[in-house]
């Protein structure tokens, strides 16, 4: 009974996804030079603020940002081969690494400029560093976050992305002339949601898209390692606070107890690499890969249009200018770092 209720719930604000996915693509081809992807998350972003503000649509358009993408992004493991994975190289995964740490150092030392709390830093920092919602979501219980400031970043986090997922594409032209590796490390390295390089990599091409994929789903592998880091960052802030406090070995406790239930890579991640090593294997042949190519892209799109109507204008505007600095500096010192890294490692 509960299935179908839940299914109930989200068929209304599916169909307006799917609709605003077709509408996009329609409108795209009149607009090549902007596309589908990016039209289907403005029209998402629109419909999302005007006529389907109401509640009865957030379980649809959460299922499309989420649960669609997350099979689009596993039957894109069924598309390609591992040889393409490989092109990252030890540069490619030494520029991952360099960005996430130099994106989690300047997000907490901007926080602490800006007067935010510590907790607020992790969340901010996690979320630019790794995948945005998903990485705050695994690092807000780890570290015993407040609902108030997991929501608030979450929502500054995926602004932030979505501003970027623009700038970036000029960018991109200007210094490297839209080349395949360097375009995709800049998308792939900075943007915070795979939503967001997705979209921003098909207003590219195909090639970018995918190596930008890839480099983002490099990306969050390393959340465990990240969420890892801050619990101790939290761990050891709780031990100087609670130093002569009996309670302090519960509390540890718990920290390594909610930490466990949320540590792991992303399932969708798993199903990826496994569908990837079938095709790579000749499991899968090209027919069906294919098959799963075209219902990628379907599902990619409509899950576009969800992460435009879940932007909610109002909220941002709530936030107030504070919060917006905070996730606006960040993105521009990923941008400048990601810029010196590419010129150095590529």
């Amino acid at each position: 009974m509960n299935i179908f209720k839940s299914i109930k719930s989200i068929i209304p604000g599916l169909i307006i996804c799917i609709i605003l996915a077709q509408l996009g693509l329609y409108l795209g081809t009149f607009i090549p030079s902007i596309g589908g992807a990016p039209l289907a998350i403005f029209l998402g972003l629109l419909v999302g603020n005007t006529v389907a503000k109401s509640d009865k649509f957030a379980p649809g358009s959460k299922f499309s940002e989420s649960d669609l993408l997350s099979y689009s992004i596993v039957l894109l493991g069924g598309t390609l081969s591992v040889k393409t994975i490989f092109k990252l190289g030890f540069s490619g995964v030494g520029f991952i690494i360099s960005q996430m740490v130099i994106t989690i150092f300047v997000a907490i030392l901007i926080g602490k400029k800006l007067g935010f709390s510590k907790k607020f830093q992790s969340l901010m920092a996690s979320g630019n560093a790794v995948c945005g919602s998903s990485a705050i979501g695994a690092t807000a219980p780890a570290i015993k976050a407040e609902d108030a400031e997991k929501g608030i970043s979450i929502t500054i986090v995926n602004l932030t992305g979505t501003i970027l997922m623009f700038i970036l594409i000029p960018v991109a032209e200007y210094f490297f002339n839209s080349s395949t590796i360097p375009t995709s490390a800049l998308l792939g390295g900075i943007l915070q949601s795979v939503g967001q390089v997705i979209a921003a990599g098909s207003m590219v091409n195909h090639d970018v898209l995918e190596m930008a994929t890839i480099f983002k789903i490099v990306r969050i592998v390393f959340l465990v390692f990240v969420v890892m880091w801050f619990t101790k960052r939290h761990s050891t802030v709780e031990t100087k606070e609670f130093a002569d406090d009996t309670e302090f070995a519960l509390k540890k406790e718990a920290y390594a107890t909610e930490s466990k239930k949320k540590l792991g890579v992303p399932w969708y991640i798993i199903g990826f690499f496994i569908l990837c090593a079938l095709f790579s294997l000749g499991f899968i042949p090209v027919s069906i890969s294919k098959i799963f190519k075209i219902v990628s892209a379907k599902f990619e799109i409509i899950a576009l249009a969800g992460i435009g109507m879940r932007v909610k204008i109002a909220e941002l505007v709530a936030q107030g200018p504070k919060a917006s600095i905070y996730g606006l500096s960040v993105g521009a010192i990923q941008i400048i770092s990601a810029l010196l890294l590419i010129k150095i490692l590529f």
